[in-house]
């Protein structure tokens, strides 16, 4: 029986990591057999890729070195985590997957769309999330939640354009692939957000 794939999209500071812990607990509290992972990461390898592509000391990387190892550390995590979860019938939850790579380097690094679904085929032609969950919260209301950008990610430092950019990449395909993406308002309280979440996931059936 091959599991369920969800994955948690939006700009940083959007409320994802809240949502994913209260999504844990309850599917804790349920007794639902699911692993939770993150990207870049959720491996030894792609961990290691993770760090680099973080850290803000590694300014002059270029956006297509960025882009390929965004799908590197992807093509890994699938290979390490997520495939072996979905063959025993988990329930995977993923907090960002390949729309992030869509909205941060495809539109945001003005990349284009091509390059990054090419070097994504893997991950779009065998692994394309049964449900991607969007908390809709523009980089502006995100930012003055989280009082600022971290000054040691260096996506983060970006600027405001970028993840202005971002967010409209993020906008796009959820408009293009409705079926797929759950949009929720992320200026709704915590708790007010989760319900709809669980509410639309079951339609779904991914709960």
């Amino acid at each position: 029986m091959k599991g369920k794939f969800i994955t948690f999209e939006g700009c940083d500071g959007c409320g994802k990591s809240t949502q994913l812990k209260m999504l844990s607990d309850y599917l804790t509290e349920k007794g639902i057999p699911h692993v939770f992972t993150r990207e870049p990461g959720g491996g030894k390898i792609s961990e290691a890729i993770r760090e680099i592509l973080l850290n803000g000391k590694n300014a002059e990387m270029t956006d297509e070195c960025e882009a390929l190892l965004y799908a590197a550390a992807r093509v890994q995590h699938l290979h390490d985590k997520v495939a072996p979860a979905l063959a025993e019938g988990k329930l995977v939850i993923c907090d960002r997957y390949v729309d992030s790579s869509l909205a941060y380097q495809a539109h945001a690094r003005g990349l284009g769309e091509d390059f990054v679904r090419k070097i994504n085929a893997y991950a779009l032609e065998n692994y394309l999330p049964d449900a991607t969950v969007f908390i809709d919260l523009t980089p502006a209301d995100a930012f003055k939640r989280k009082h600022g950008a971290d000054e040691n990610d260096r996506l983060e430092q970006a600027g405001m354009r970028f993840h202005e950019r971002v967010y409209e990449g993020f906008d796009l395909t959820a408009k293009a692939e409705p079926n797929r993406f759950i949009r929720i308002d992320g200026k709704q309280t915590p708790l007010q957000i989760f319900e709809q979440v669980i509410i639309a996931l079951k339609e779904k059936n991914c709960l």
